[in-house]
């Protein structure tokens, strides 16, 4: 039987980056506000189809290559917008990101206007999402990732012992080899936070903005804090949703993974605990805890339907990421435990599961690869990801060995062209971020480290509850409205917030 990968969702499994100073003001720009330049048609089908029934239209805006050479080779981006019908309320452009580096955001109006978007802000904002450069139907790149590879997640592989680090850093080189190898256009080197904020700049100005409204979730919120960090003046409302911490990925931020994973993994476990005549999983969740390491060390001993124990870990960190998905994930451990290969298959085949087919894996993973390794400067020494991994592995035995582990930056072919972006705190007082206490991908502590960084221009809004994602996406009412009253109404919180579970 062919072994199937269950690969991870990019779109909120982390990026982050950041330097020392905010070179992007030194060649950042793209002009100030004219007539709008954009001219809005159809989308692409499958983006139709992925935005029913909200009725999306596009545009292409072009975009330089490298910013330091504005004359050279160019890009077009994709852009979407669901626009405001009300012209008396509408304030601008309300752009959006779904996270990655590496997710489409296309189609990223529509899903919030299907999550119910409250109607003022539909009132006050064009919602714009958008492919960034790169990704989908703006000039996509590929490294020729498959899942029949050996490199076909974002996340490295957990490492059971030194061995398995070392085992995974050929891996790591060859996909490096890789990237650069089937980089027949010389974009990767390009793809950068940095960049990719640049781009939307170009973007406010070819709508004829004076300035630009921003949400954005998990990398996203690296993408807006660079953003509001390079452009503060340009930059109105700015939403930053499960807080990477900075301003790009590297690797302590990675290693953050280990630490949400403990922390929202006893989020499970109690939900875990209180069914366990249905699903046998442990009747108390420290059992349950138990389960989880048996269950992954018998999986390293007799893999089932191409699940080791590695994999196990990681599809278990991914769907921790919706409480909505913990009846799957506790009937794929299940499954898992009973040797089922039938229906650990059945199960990957449901939407719940965090799988993706071979056909759509390179692109993204191809994306996030670039961005995090470009962004800032990753050690090459295997000898730090090993001492890393040991230590992880014993700090956060759940998934720390797996963040901690080496990837491609460690063997990355280009050189870092410009510092990562320094986080601004001298600007308006327009940040604010917003924050789930448990969050397996981008803990609290990531929120933390922004508002610290942001100081007076920040507020944060801590949600006493689990999962990847607050606003619209979440069911918090306290952080709905609070973040609602900021976008609609400019009420920036006069401290920070904390909204008990509703």
């Amino acid at each position: 039987m062919q072994r199937r990968r269950p690969i991870v969702r990019t779109s909120a499994l982390v990026a982050v980056l950041g330097l020392s100073v905010p070179l992007a003001t030194a060649h950042a720009a793209t002009g100030e506000p004219s007539s709008p330049d954009v001219e809005w048609s159809a989308c692409p089908d499958d983006v139709l189809a992925e935005a029913a029934p909200v009725a999306l239209e596009c545009a292409t805006v072009s975009v330089p290559v490298d910013y330091a050479a504005p004359d050279g080779d160019r890009l077009d981006l994709l852009i979407s917008r669901v626009a405001s019908t009300n012209p008396e309320k509408r304030r601008g452009t309300l752009m959006l990101n779904p996270g990655g580096p590496g997710g489409s955001g296309l189609s990223l109006p529509a899903l919030l206007v299907n999550q119910g978007i409250p109607s003022s802000v539909l009132d006050t904002y064009d919602l714009i999402g958008m492919d960034t450069r790169g990704i989908g139907h703006s000039t996509p790149v590929s490294c020729g990732f498959t899942l029949e590879g050996d490199y076909y997640s974002n996340i490295p592989p957990f490492a059971a012992d030194d061995d398995a680090v070392l085992r995974q850093a050929e891996i790591a080189r060859q996909a490096a080899e890789d990237c650069e190898a089937n980089d027949t256009h010389d974009h990767l080197r390009h793809l950068s936070t940095a960049n990719i904020a640049r781009d939307l700049d170009t973007i406010r100005a070819a709508l004829g903005e004076e300035q630009t409204s921003f949400l954005g979730y998990s990398y996203g919120s690296a993408l807006g804090a660079a953003y509001a960090s390079m452009f503060p003046e340009r930059s109105d409302r700015i939403v930053l949703d499960s807080v990477v911490g900075d301003t790009h990925l590297d690797h302590d931020g990675m290693r953050r993974f280990g630490h949400g994973m403990e922390e929202t993994f006893p989020h499970f476990a109690d939900w875990a605990a209180a069914r366990h005549d249905s699903y046998g999983l442990g009747s108390t969740p420290e059992e349950v805890r138990e389960t989880y390491f048996s269950l992954a060390e018998s999986l390293d001993e007799t893999p089932v339907a191409g699940f080791d124990g590695s994999i196990m870990r990681l599809v278990t960190f991914g769907m921790l990421y919706k409480p909505t998905q913990y009846a799957n994930l506790a009937q794929q451990w299940q499954a898992l435990a009973a040797g089922d290969a039938e229906t650990v298959l059945l199960l990957q085949e449901d939407d719940t599961v965090p799988t993706q087919p071979v056909s759509v894996i390179d692109n993204p993973l191809s994306v996030f690869a670039a961005v995090t390794c470009n962004d800032v400067k990753w050690s090459t020494d295997v000898d730090h990801y090993r001492d890393a991994v040991a230590e992880d592995r014993e700090r956060y035995p759940m998934f720390g060995a797996a963040g901690a582990n080496i990837n491609p930056c460690a063997f990355w072919p280009y050189e870092q062209t410009e510092h990562p972006v320094a986080v601004l705190d001298d600007g308006p007082q327009n940040v604010l971020l917003v924050q789930n206490r448990l969050d397996p991908a981008t803990p609290h502590l990531g929120g933390e480290l922004l508002r610290e960084k942001f100081e007076h221009r920040s507020r944060m809004v801590s949600v006493d509850d689990a999962g990847h994602g607050v606003y619209v996406l979440g069911g918090n009412s306290c952080a709905l409205n609070t973040t609602t009253r900021y976008l609609v109404d400019g009420e920036m919180p006069e401290d920070d917030v904390l909204c008990a579970a509703d």
